[in-house]
């Protein structure tokens, strides 16, 4: 039998091992699996998309390609259903697939946790994908890509289709896509209930993202307005003060923007240097969206993608406790080749991962607690002095706060630097909650550095970690 945890028990669920284990994964395991392999019933498979029912069934869709192209192309949309928490899987079912050259792509799950239907968003070919696709929204239109989804009342068991095209694409737009991985349901506040499913659409040459949206329960839906250009798919999560954080994949960081009325305009896109990204799509969470504002892990979000700015590899899961203000939890999954991820909350508290493993080699389930992630919810800022020089040794000063509700003891910090800089360990003192010290750290700048340099602040205390990174510019 699982155990179920509540949120009062995982308070402080990253500093002491509270979180559930289960016969699937011990506490501070992290456990994997491939689900679907490249050859295996289908010459490919791509776009992961991952949520869990309200029935407490794990949901995993993807993509059947015949080649690795995108859409247009005769490509299925599948899926797998695990009642057991990802410990094993169902056959693999179809949930959309028609003779060629229809084809149909990019899943994306959402489920309305009121009623308990599951939605799965797709894109529609016939003739056209994103860019080619033709204006107007015309439903019938071969040349235009169409916003098609299923839903089910089964919890997954069987689907029907719908295309909602004309409700949501604005005629001048060229293609429009779904953003694959899982949509949000608002929780709290003057929107509860709205369901929001994230698009990327073509407009006049450019890339926007913008967000679909029912407060009807998928009845009817409306399309707000696009934030660019520089939009591609895209991921929203609702925070704790009521607003929506729009997270978008983009290089060399992932930009960010956010809506105080439910998704329906947003503020320009700006970067989040703390989220390094080589153009792909990734994915971010609410730990907690049911959990009141005065719950610390109201504010806990989760973010998963491939940490490089040159390359789809590493992929790396990051934690913050400040709403996605810093990031200073993370832990590598899969310091390979990998691709898009998506991330959802299982109902023992565990954290699932749906991911393309070897890039596009399997589609690969992995699941883990906070505890395997292994961090502490600390604010770290470094602070340089206002010019750093090639040839000196200087001091960086580093700001840690106990974001926790509890004492922290006596810990250390650790710099990391570029090659052939230097700097040594130094020592931290306990902090109580909300309580912070400012530390200096020496380093020392080789000769003949020059240009930007990535600084990262590790800060341990009692088997815990979290980390905090800035870029400097070093002058001769």
């Amino acid at each position: 039998m699982q155990r179920r945890v509540t949120i009062a028990m995982l308070s402080a669920a990253v500093l002491v091992a509270t979180a559930a284990g289960t016969a699937h994964g011990a506490t501070g395991e992290l456990t994997s699996q491939d689900i679907a392999t490249a050859g295996v019933g289908s010459p490919y498979y791509r776009i992961p998309a991952l949520t869990t029912s309200t029935q407490g069934t794990l949901l995993a869709a993807y993509d059947a390609r015949p080649t690795l192209g995108d859409l247009p192309g005769n490509i299925g949309v599948v899926l797998r259903r695990s009642t057991d928490g990802g410990a094993t899987w169902g056959t693999q079912q179809v949930v959309r697939k028609e003779e060629s050259p229809k084809g149909f792509g990019d899943p994306s799950l959402l489920v309305d946790r009121t009623t308990g239907r599951i939605f799965v968003f797709y894109a529609s070919s016939v003739n056209q994908g994103f860019f080619g696709s033709a204006t107007g929204n015309d439903e019938t239109d071969p040349d235009v890509l169409q916003a098609d989804y299923s839903y089910s009342d089964d919890d997954g068991v069987t689907w029907t289709h719908r295309r909602i095209t004309s409700q949501i694409k604005n005629p001048a737009w060229g293609g429009m896509f779904a953003a694959s991985g899982e949509g949000i349901q608002v929780r709290n506040g003057a929107y509860k209930g709205r369901l929001i499913q994230q698009y990327a659409i073509r407009d006049d040459g450019a890339n926007y993202a913008v967000s679909a949206y029912s407060d009807d329960h998928g009845a009817t839906w409306k399309m707000g307005n696009p934030v660019g250009p520089g939009g591609d798919e895209n991921k929203t999560v609702e925070l704790s003060d009521g607003r929506i954080m729009l997270n978008n994949r983009s290089a060399p960081y992932r930009t960010i923007a956010y809506s105080t009325d439910g998704g329906v305009n947003y503020t320009p896109f700006t970067q989040d240097t703390n989220l390094p990204d080589p153009a792909n799509n990734g994915s971010v969470m609410r730990y907690a969206p049911d959990a009141a504002p005065s719950d610390p892990t109201s504010s806990w979000l989760l973010f998963s993608n491939t940490e490089s700015t040159s390359s789809r590899s590493n992929l790396t899961v990051k934690m913050s406790c400040d709403n996605g203000r810093s990031w200073p939890i993370r832990k590598v999954v899969d310091p390979g080749s990998a691709a898009y991820s998506t991330l959802t909350r299982l109902p023992d508290g565990r954290l699932g991962l749906l991911y393309e493993r070897g890039g596009v080699d399997a589609i690969t389930y992995s699941s883990f607690d906070l505890t395997w992630l292994g961090g502490t919810c600390a604010d770290i800022t470094l602070t340089p002095p206002d010019t750093l020089k090639a040839g000196t040794t200087t001091e960086i000063t580093v700001r840690v706060v106990n974001r926790m509700d509890v004492t922290r003891s006596a810990g250390t910090l650790d710099l990391t630097v570029p090659e052939g800089w230097s700097t040594k360990q130094v020592a931290f003192p306990a902090t109580k909650p909300g309580e912070g010290a400012n530390i200096k750290v020496p380093v020392t700048i080789p000769a003949g550095a020059s240009g930007d340099a990535r600084l990262t602040a590790t800060y341990k205390a009692d088997g815990k970690q979290a980390s905090g990174s800035r870029t400097v510019a070093v002058t001769p």
